[in-house]
């Protein structure tokens, strides 16, 4: 009886403490690596350590953005499309930075060797100013094919739907993210080209709208921390985030291996979000948008957060 009872009272202390819990909405546009620190930071506790019961919601960007400034989510992964946000005059901000390059390939079917090889073809992207979108069109260019007048772009969604048009001829190039890339490469399809060997830039981190940045600022910057604390184990921890990445991506263990080895160097030690950077991300959206005014960094981006997670977490920014 006595082991029984306290059996029950541990039971209610943990049913207590999970609805205590602060309930927020999050959303990610995919489940990948893209995103892992999310998926680190609610399978591994740290959410549930600083007092958050999150929700991670699988969104497209566009659909995000439009969430966000409604409030029927409270925050988004989708750095540079918080960013286009926030310049059109959306309530918006980005909080912190999670990956300081992108993990998107471009895979092409076998015939081609080149990204020159690839002019007058079609690429596929998830949707246009995504992400994804963006990272093709800059990985093209830099490899010799203008995107605006030497491809023929088109949408497929979400990244199983643009593998599939690869694989089946409809398309060229699809725009993809690991571990699809470690699939496609058994299957005899070339990667042409990594962003993160090429461009150093936030990619994915937080954002958040200007109500909640107002009214619960200490709920954000406990996001912020516990998502720093996910990159942390990440970086530090080879064998655990290879364990969550087959549990929360469900991929084999070899594929997971492989896209941590090539992945781990890009999540932030940090958060912090450099200027030029952060620049680079402002300057593709002016561009896209056609804004031709000058664009101060503090339009689209609150460090307040990531600055006292860093300190509270005994963390020197490196930049």
């Amino acid at each position: 009886m006595k082991r029984l009872a306290i059996l029950v009272f541990l039971f209610l202390i943990a049913v207590g403490s999970s609805e205590g819990a602060d309930k927020v909405r999050m959303s990610i546009s995919a489940v990948d690596v893209s995103f892992l620190t999310a998926g680190v930071a609610q399978k591994r506790g740290m959410f549930r350590d600083e007092g958050l019961d999150v929700e991670l919601i699988r969104m497209n960007a566009n659909v995000s953005i439009t969430a966000l400034a409604t409030g029927d989510i409270d925050y988004t992964m989708v750095f540079a499309s918080v960013v286009r946000g926030a310049l059109r005059g959306m309530p918006m901000k980005v909080v912190a930075s999670f990956m300081d390059s992108s993990t998107h390939l471009l895979i092409a079917r076998p015939e081609y060797k080149t990204i020159r090889d690839l002019k007058g073809k079609t690429l596929a992207v998830s949707t246009y100013g995504a992400t994804s979108d963006v990272a093709a069109r800059m990985m093209m260019k830099h490899g010799g094919v203008d995107p605006e007048k030497e491809l023929k772009i088109i949408q497929l969604g979400a990244e199983r739907g643009r593998y599939a048009a690869l694989k089946e001829g409809i398309v060229d190039v699809a725009v993809l993210s690991p571990p699809t890339d470690t699939e496609a490469q058994r299957s005899g399809f070339r990667v042409l080209s990594r962003f993160h060997e090429l461009f150093k830039m936030p990619f994915t981190g937080i954002g958040t709208n200007l109500k909640k940045i107002k009214e619960k600022p200490d709920e954000v910057k406990r996001m912020v921390r516990a998502m720093l604390k996910a990159n942390r184990f990440v970086r530090a921890n080879r064998e655990g985030t290879i364990q969550t990445m087959m549990d929360w991506i469900k991929v084999d263990r070899e594929s997971a291996a492989a896209t941590y080895d090539s992945t781990w160097k890009i999540f932030s030690e940090d958060g912090s979000m450099s200027e030029s950077g952060l620049k680079l991300v402002i300057d593709q959206g002016r561009e896209a948008m056609k804004i031709e005014r000058a664009v101060v960094n503090s339009e689209v981006a609150d460090l307040t957060f990531v600055r006292d997670a860093q300190r509270e977490l005994g963390i020197k920014p490196k930049s």
